[in-house]
């Protein structure tokens, strides 16, 4: 079992540079950021957590220039986009951020990416959200082939390019490891098919039972599920939890943290530090 943290970076909250190191020293395995490129004015699209959007949703920093900032200063600690909005990128360029974020921080990338909730926001970025898991696929599948390839190509229904030279490539090979966020079966599937790893989000549904289904889903695919990896993600901090968690077998437990300040967030590293030596972390 690993232990991550998940944050919103934002220009209120701890600076990367410094929540990096504080989370490596506290033995951490991984530090994951989301995204948002905007959140428009008119907006129809219900948040998945119910309620009110959070404020920090309206102001999160670049997921790499966040976690470049985290890599400088650390060493050993895993960097995780958690989840880039492939959707809503081009995949030329966020191939060369990928990999230069790779390469900076000496092969600690996390890949993790997803189709994203919020339609108005993929609107304003010409993406239609009945397609936007189609557009994921060959986004990645577009990716991969530049990160492999010394002259890579791509054609499919949404992503076409003739040959192109891309370098550098990414540190780790073929490429850093793609978790796929995202809801069961749909998320699980997608994993399955092109990722290595799964990124449920924690306390939204049975995982118990989801498990069981993502084993079945496996052989349905030709995957051995031992091949990707389960991150339960946005963990709360509660023993309870972390046991149920633990028990049933997964990779990692990733508990979210508050876009706050130093003085609030060292503590809650240390009481959740607390709380995995308790639950025998």
């Amino acid at each position: 079992m690993q232990y991550g943290v998940t944050i919103f970076p934002t220009d209120y909250s701890m600076p990367m540079a410094e929540l990096g190191p504080a989370v490596e020293e506290r033995g951490f395995e991984s530090l994951w950021v989301a995204e948002h490129s905007h959140i428009p004015v008119c907006r129809t699209s219900p948040w998945p957590g119910g309620g009110d959007l959070p404020k920090m949703y309206y102001g999160t920093l670049d997921p790499f220039v966040a976690l470049t900032a985290a890599a400088v200063r650390t060493t050993t600690l895993k960097l995780g986009t958690g989840i880039c909005l492939v959707v809503q990128r081009d995949p030329i360029h966020t191939a060369k951020q990928v990999a230069s974020l790779d390469l900076v921080s000496g092969g600690r990338l996390l890949f993790g990416v997803g189709g994203g909730w919020n339609f108005e926001e993929m609107g304003n970025h010409g993406t239609e959200s009945d397609h936007r898991f189609g557009l994921l696929r060959e986004r990645i599948e577009a990716m991969k082939a530049i990160w492999s390839a010394s002259k890579a190509e791509y054609h499919g229904k949404y992503v076409d390019f003739d040959p192109i030279h891309m370098w550098p490539k990414p540190k780790q090979t073929p490429h850093p490891p793609i978790h796929v966020g995202g809801a069961f079966p749909g998320g699980a599937r997608r994993a399955l098919r092109y990722g290595d790893g799964w990124i449920p989000i924690a306390g939204r549904d049975d995982f118990e039972q989801q498990l069981a289904g993502f084993a079945a889903l496996a052989a349905e695919e030709g995957r051995d599920p031992k091949s990707i990896e389960i991150s339960t993600y946005g963990v709360v901090a509660k023993d309870k939890i972390v046991e149920r968690y633990t028990s049933a077998g997964i990779d990692r437990v990733v508990f979210g943290l508050p876009p706050a300040d130093a003085d609030k967030l060292l503590p809650y590293l240390d009481e959740l530090v607390a709380l995995i030596e308790r639950v025998g972390g």
